[in-house]
């Protein structure tokens, strides 16, 4: 049975490039999802860190990870003080 040497060569190159297209989708969809990353977090007002989100008594604000500066969003300062109503240190700041 004789090998049609051109068709063999046509399919050994369509599996190569088909290969090839894989790696270069998985390495951008790994690209992409490190971005998506980076850009969840914002940028510290105060240094060049990122603010990351951190829960504090079942409210979420927002931390820095290089100056450990506490920041935040509206309304939340709020909620920390109201929830501090014991008689806490942070509910004495605002007396």
């Amino acid at each position: 049975m004789p090998i049609d040497l051109e068709s063999r060569g046509r399919a050994l190159e369509n599996e190569y490039f088909h290969r090839k297209e894989q790696e270069l989708i998985e390495k951008l969809k790994g690209h992409m999802a490190l971005e998506q990353a980076h850009d969840a977090g914002m940028d510290c007002p105060r240094c060049d860190g990122r603010l990351l989100e951190a829960d504090y008594q079942h409210i979420k604000i927002d931390v820095c990870n290089k100056c450990h500066g506490v920041w935040f969003d509206a309304g939340e300062l709020a909620l920390v003080i109201d929830n501090d109503k014991e008689g806490g240190w942070f509910s004495r700041l605002f007396d």
